[in-house]
């Protein structure tokens, strides 16, 4: 594993506890890491492309066990982290399967929580210094 460059300052929290932190708040680990811009542009694309999701009639998809692809849509949703939990305490994310949008928002809200994943990766990834 190469070593962490002398000019970027380890976290001051263990990169698992960022992962944690990442994936409640969108962009939050980038931020807590000091990248400020891309913690900013992480936190209002992925909220808004759930806001979005959810505006456009999609659904939260619920854990069903009994249900494999709904249970997969369920966890990508949960990849969201806090909006999602907003939501569902809100009681937003019925879906409409007759509204036209329906499919879209869905995309939209599996992205968002999929994308968030990766956003956390590469937290992950700068704070451990695999990436600089």
């Amino acid at each position: 594993m190469p070593a962490r460059p002398a000019s970027v300052p380890l976290p001051a929290v263990p990169p698992l506890a960022l992962c944690a932190i990442g994936w409640l708040v969108p962009g939050a680990a980038h931020l807590w890491l000091g990248r400020r811009d891309k913690g900013l542009i992480f936190l209002v694309v992925l909220v808004a492309l759930f806001a979005a999701g959810l505006w456009l009639d999609g659904r939260i998809f619920p854990i069903e066990p009994r249900e494999p692809l709904v249970a997969l849509a369920a966890l990508a949703n949960i990849g969201m982290g806090l909006p999602y939990f907003v939501a569902w305490a809100l009681g937003l994310g019925a879906g409409n399967v007759v509204a036209v949008s329906y499919e879209y928002a869905n995309t939209y809200l599996i992205v968002a929580g999929l994308l968030n994943a990766l956003v956390v990766l590469d937290a992950y990834d700068i704070a451990v210094g695999r990436k600089p």
